[in-house]
């Protein structure tokens, strides 16, 4: 249908969105630089998930001919279309990485090659090369009767054909790149910031490792490793089947194999043969294959113009410094916007929570967390104390599980009660409950999040928590954690949504309300990721009786906006910008009383609405209702980072009246939090000058 698009597809191009800020000349260039790192990283786990997840069907009889439910593809087709994407982007992936570190040359950045370096420069490498390096690779050949090694995921190897006068055939050698003992970036001289890579100083001298041969060819080469995979199922330790898992991962089918350059074609065919790969999983890249390294080369320079400006989030301005958070709460609901607000609010409500004698129990579902987490430190607080602490965490968090499984021993050695999700289900919602027995009886602190206790992505994504005393939210999220301690699933709620059963059917609902309308109604939405072919036929609905929808989707939208007779009402941006676009938003009804507005931590993904644990919550705060509807329609006027989707899929950049001003929407959060800082202090100083006005007077 020409409204639906494939999910694989429609990620790709938000990873060009990604990649067009590397070419956006109001980017720092130093920021730029990231982007290209951020492009190619996304890449690679797009390649271990969903490609290997791809790859898994085609080669399975069961499934290699079932068709994905927008487009009608196969999953070999699916892997045809991706890889014809992929390889359409790659140039401008090189042109725009080429062209930044042009750009960088006259702050004295460069990369240099073995073929621009000074003939000085060649001297001290070659010598470089023989002390540094040569003593601490492992070459290794390959031939009848030497196994085929084992190559590790996203790793760097030299690749090289060559030939031994006594033996006929082909013989390939490799030589690992990584090594703790040598940096990968090379220092040349500006402090760092002129450089060689190091697999390119071993490409280039790799005769020397081979001194008994000749070397006929030689090539740059990664591997990625597929990364779909599931716990076994069985009724053991769970935590050891994660950890078993983990170690399986790193030895999965090879998805694709990049070149830094052309190579022998016998040679390749061999050794694709022996990595079981087919030619087309085979990329070449003009730029080195593992571009992680550009991150370090920020803090090689104190030059504001490369970077953007510095940013810190504030504090809540809704809360006083000098009074218990929890006291604040209980008197009215607050909302947290990260990264223009700080997690450090939350933060000291757990650390009041852990030595609060009034608190009993807090209760927490945990899915990504920070290297050192101080939420950690307030739950173990917390149980030492005596509080009963019962957390929930997910294990199966992709790519955090080691992680998340050190974090889980932790928490249990402390004494708190770690539990784990229902089976085939990932818990991967953001929820706290905290319960304190006072003299009036028993009451409650809920807060809900759109993104994780995360003291790290806390300053990098933007999200969105609650925190509420309401009693009815707490009775809620209280039936929340009572199923998730039985392994079950919550099947009716009085105002919390809640995957797998009671979130998708009352979105649906709520829409159904607004088709009534027609003309009058209006659904609002901001999320990552739009494909669950339920809401998406029911946005169809929608836009065919007239009302107005309105979507902010960063990532995956399989719902194409104005294609005639089907979602011409419907409106589909993303934003893409120095932060990344996190939190969600359901907005159902115009502006009165009657509108609905909730945050979550789900997607509009058949992954989030029906297969995991997931919570919505309302906001149901008159201010704050309106403070998120703000929120929304800043978004939806961005002029400077968003992306329109247009009715043949493709995404430009938001137009802008001559007449009309620059509005970033997160430059725009982010002056309002610093505004209502400066606010908030005036009007302390203001008390504080009245309070000693007063006092004089007395006297």
């Amino acid at each position: 249908m020409d409204y639906l698009e494939n999910r694989e597809l429609s990620w790709l191009k938000f990873n060009k969105r990604v990649l067009e800020e590397v070419t956006d000349e109001s980017v720092p260039l130093l920021e730029r630089l990231s982007f290209s790192a951020i492009y190619q990283s996304n890449l690679d786990e797009f390649f271990r998930v969903r490609v290997g997840t791809l790859t898994d069907a085609d080669d399975n009889n069961d499934t290699k001919d079932k068709r994905e439910n927008k487009t009608g593809m196969t999953p070999k087709e699916q892997l045809d279309a991706v890889f014809t994407a992929v390889r359409r982007l790659q140039p401008l992936a090189e042109e725009s990485y080429i062209k930044t570190m042009e750009l960088l040359k006259p702050y004295g950045y460069e990369q240099v090659t073995i073929s621009s370096a000074s003939e000085e420069e060649k001297l001290f490498l070659e010598l470089y090369f023989k002390r540094e390096i040569k003593p601490l690779v492992s070459p290794i050949v390959i031939d009848k009767s030497h196994p085929f090694p084992f190559l590790s995921n996203n790793a760097l190897y030299i690749l090289v054909q060559i030939k031994d006068k006594d033996k006929k055939g082909i013989t390939i050698g490799i030589i690992p790149v990584k090594n703790e003992h040598f940096p990968r970036m090379i220092p040349l001289g500006n402090d760092g910031k002129r450089f060689i890579l190091a697999e390119d100083v071993i490409l280039n001298f790799a005769h020397l490792v081979f001194k008994n041969y000749k070397v006929i060819d030689k090539v740059i080469v990664r591997v990625t490793r597929n990364a779909d995979i599931d716990p076994d199922d069985d009724d053991g330790d769970f935590r050891e089947s994660m950890e078993e898992l983990v170690s399986k991962r790193q030895k999965l089918k090879p998805v694709r194999l990049e070149l830094s350059d052309n190579f022998s074609g016998d040679a390749l065919e061999y050794f694709c043969k022996k990595l079981k790969i087919e030619n087309r999983n085979v990329f070449y890249s003009r730029i080195p294959l593992d571009l992680s390294y550009l991150f370090e080369l920020s803090d090689l320079s104190d030059d504001s113009s490369l970077k953007y400006q510095r940013r810190e989030p504030q504090k809540s301005a809704s809360l006083s410094e000098s009074r218990s958070i929890i006291s604040q709460i209980r008197s009215k609901d607050v909302l947290l916007s990260y990264p223009y607000e700080s997690i450090g609010t939350f933060i000291k409500l757990l650390n009041e929570a852990s030595v609060d004698e009034s608190v009993t129990s807090i209760k927490i579902t945990l899915y990504r967390l920070a290297r050192n987490s101080k939420i950690i430190e307030a739950l173990c607080t917390a149980s030492e104390l005596g509080k009963e602490v019962i957390v929930l965490v997910e294990l199966r968090a992709r790519f955090d599980e080691e992680n998340n499984i050190k974090w889980s021993r932790v928490l249990q050695d402390s004494g708190c009660r770690v539990i784990y999700g229902p089976k085939d289900y990932k818990v991967h919602s953001k929820l706290l409950l905290i319960t304190r027995k006072t003299k009036k009886g028993t009451e409650y602190i809920t807060q809900v999040g759109t993104g994780n206790y995360n003291e790290k992505t806390s300053r990098l994504y933007t999200d969105l928590a609650l925190i509420t005393s309401n009693p009815e939210i707490a009775s809620d999220a209280e039936k929340v954690f009572s199923k998730l301690m039985k392994k079950e699933f919550v099947e009716n709620t009085s105002k919390l949504l809640v995957a797998p059963l009671c979130l998708q059917n009352r979105i649906l609902d709520m829409m159904d309300e607004q088709i009534k309308l027609g003309k009058d109604g209006y659904i609002g939405a901001k999320i990552n990721s739009l494909s669950d072919r339920m809401i998406i036929d029911k946005l169809v609905e929608a836009s065919q009786a007239g009302v107005k929808i309105d979507l902010v989707v960063r990532g995956i939208c399989c719902i194409i906006a104005g294609v005639a007779g089907y979602t011409e009402n419907i409106t589909v941006r993303s934003i893409v910008g120095r932060f990344l676009e996190h939190s969600r938003i359901y907005i159902f009804g115009k502006n009165d009383e009657n509108r609905k507005i909730y945050i979550s931590s789900a997607d509009y993904m058949t992954r989030n609405t029906t297969n995991r644990v997931e919570v919505a919550c309302p906001v149901l705060d008159r201010k704050l209702k309106d403070r998120v509807s703000d929120m929304f329609n800043i978004l939806l006027s961005d002029n400077v980072k968003a992306r329109i989707q247009q009715s043949d899929g493709i995404y430009t950049r938001a137009v802008r009246n001559p007449d009309e001003p620059a509005l970033n929407a997160q430059e725009y959060f982010y002056e309002l939090a610093y505004k209502k800082t400066e606010e908030k202090k005036e009007r302390q100083e203001r008390l504080k000058q009245n309070k000693s006005r007063i006092s004089a007077k007395n006297k």
